[in-house]
Protein backbone atom coordinates (compact mmCIF):
# COMPACT_ATOMS: atom_id res chain seq x y z
CA UNK A 1 0.00 0.00 0.00
CA UNK A 2 1.42 3.38 -1.03
CA UNK A 3 1.04 6.14 1.54
CA UNK A 4 0.84 9.66 0.17
CA UNK A 5 3.03 12.52 1.37
CA UNK A 6 0.10 14.26 3.07
CA UNK A 7 -0.67 11.20 5.17
CA UNK A 8 3.00 10.84 6.12
CA UNK A 9 3.08 14.46 7.27
CA UNK A 10 -0.03 13.89 9.39
CA UNK A 11 1.52 10.76 10.93
CA UNK A 12 4.69 12.67 11.82
CA UNK A 13 2.59 15.50 13.29
CA UNK A 14 0.71 12.96 15.38
CA UNK A 15 4.02 11.56 16.64
CA UNK A 16 5.11 15.07 17.57
CA UNK A 17 1.86 15.70 19.48
CA UNK A 18 2.19 12.45 21.41
CA UNK A 19 5.80 13.34 22.19
CA UNK A 20 4.75 16.76 23.48
CA UNK A 21 2.21 15.15 25.81
CA UNK A 22 4.85 12.72 27.10
CA UNK A 23 7.27 15.62 27.64
CA UNK A 24 4.70 17.65 29.56
CA UNK A 25 3.87 14.72 31.83
CA UNK A 26 7.56 13.99 32.45
CA UNK A 27 8.28 17.63 33.30
CA UNK A 28 5.21 17.82 35.54
CA UNK A 29 6.17 14.68 37.46
CA UNK A 30 9.75 15.88 37.81
CA UNK A 31 8.65 19.33 39.02
CA UNK A 32 6.15 17.80 41.47
CA UNK A 33 8.93 15.73 43.01
CA UNK A 34 10.77 18.90 44.01
CA UNK A 35 13.14 19.49 41.11
CA UNK A 36 13.99 22.99 39.94
CA UNK A 37 12.30 24.47 36.90
CA UNK A 38 15.43 24.04 34.80
CA UNK A 39 15.70 20.37 35.70
CA UNK A 40 12.03 19.84 34.87
CA UNK A 41 12.46 21.48 31.47
CA UNK A 42 15.53 19.36 30.73
CA UNK A 43 13.73 16.15 31.67
CA UNK A 44 10.77 17.15 29.51
CA UNK A 45 13.08 17.82 26.58
CA UNK A 46 14.76 14.48 27.02
CA UNK A 47 11.40 12.73 27.18
CA UNK A 48 10.27 14.53 24.02
CA UNK A 49 13.40 13.55 22.11
CA UNK A 50 13.26 9.95 23.29
CA UNK A 51 9.59 9.53 22.46
CA UNK A 52 9.95 11.19 19.04
CA UNK A 53 12.92 8.99 18.13
CA UNK A 54 11.07 5.89 19.29
CA UNK A 55 7.93 6.80 17.31
CA UNK A 56 9.86 7.50 14.13
CA UNK A 57 11.96 4.34 14.53
CA UNK A 58 8.86 2.18 14.93
CA UNK A 59 7.12 3.78 11.96
CA UNK A 60 10.26 3.40 9.86
CA UNK A 61 10.60 -0.25 10.87
CA UNK A 62 7.06 -1.12 9.83
CA UNK A 63 7.63 0.76 6.54
CA UNK A 64 5.10 3.52 7.10
CA UNK A 65 7.67 6.25 6.48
Amino acid sequence: MKITLGVKVLIIAMCALVSIIVAMVAAWINRASGATLGDAVLSGGGAFAGCMILCLAVLSTISVL
